[in-house]
């Protein structure tokens, strides 16, 4: 027997594995990776700003200040019964968590391509530290919705009720959609370009049929015979379930919920496929 054949290798790389492999235990054994990917994305957010971290806080609040005067004060929409302040500020909490994570995990691929063609790691790193690090955003902006909810709690406008502690569930199947939606539109920029340019736009749009800014209440109404068309989005009974347990109020139903999780399990499983599939030959197109 040879030197050669003696060897034993401590690590293989290959290109041909099964599509529907997460390799976890290899994304656990690059864990390092990925903290530095997620201090990374952390400092590179605000780096070279004047108020740093302070944007966490005043992206939600100004945004909420604006929803707030125009749709509550000129429009006159209605709210549910929720105080405007707290129904803005809620759905744009769980909707800026959401739309950061997606549009942030569909430039994987782009984004780190000169990284991805130098050295080998898990390409699954760089979507799971894009999740934490955007968590990290969403735990302080909610730092902020419980300050301005525990004043209304004070001033005894709104009743939270049990279904609130059922709220980390609801964030950990808010980033699984953003990450199976991420996953796919990031395996199908690196061929078509112009996606890219669509996404943001379509992001921005598809706001509208969640209920951040109108409650979906309000759109069935509008919507008449077809308001059953409104409980299509899957984020809408996740939005509606946070408000429900923190504010006592929203058109939360158990069914429909469980329909959206099952709906986000098939995307997150789709996005996988796709991504798996695409990160063996990304880099000969990107």
């Amino acid at each position: 027997m040879t030197e050669t054949q003696q060897q034993e290798w401590t690590n293989v790389i290959e290109s041909d594995h099964s599509l529907f492999k997460l390799n976890l235990k290899e994304v656990w054994q690059y864990r390092d990776l990925v903290f530095m990917f997620v201090k990374r994305d952390f400092i590179s957010s605000f780096k070279q700003t004047i108020l740093g971290p302070l944007w966490f806080f005043i992206n939600p609040i100004m945004t909420t200040i604006v929803f707030t005067f125009v749709f509550g004060g000129i429009a006159k929409l209605p709210t549910d019964g929720i105080p405007p302040v707290l129904f803005y500020l809620a759905g744009n909490t769980l909707w800026g968590y959401f739309s950061t994570t997606m549009l942030s995990v569909s430039n994987v691929f782009t984004g780190n391509a000169g990284i991805f063609g130098k050295v080998y790691f898990p390409r699954l790193v760089t979507p799971i530290s894009t999740i934490i690090s955007s968590f990290m955003r969403l735990s302080i902006q909610l730092l902020l919705f419980f300050i301005v909810l525990g004043y209304f709690i004070y001033k005894d406008q709104v009743l939270p009720n049990y279904w609130a502690f059922f709220s980390p569930v609801l964030i950990i199947f808010l980033a699984l959609f953003a990450l199976g939606l991420g996953m796919i539109f990031s395996s199908l920029t690196t061929k078509y370009r112009d996606l890219s340019l669509l996404l943001g736009f379509g992001v921005s749009l598809f706001m509208w049929f969640t209920p951040v800014i109108l409650p979906t209440s309000m759109v069935k109404k509008q919507l008449g015979h077809y308001g059953y068309l409104a409980d299509l989005n899957p984020l809408t009974p996740i939005f509606e379930c946070f408000k429900y347990g923190f504010i006592g109020s929203g058109d939360f139903n158990v069914t429909r919920l469980l329909m959206s999780f099952a709906f986000i399990t098939v995307v997150l499983f789709v996005g996988i496929v796709i991504f798996n599939k695409s990160e063996k030959s990304f880099i000969d197109t990107v």
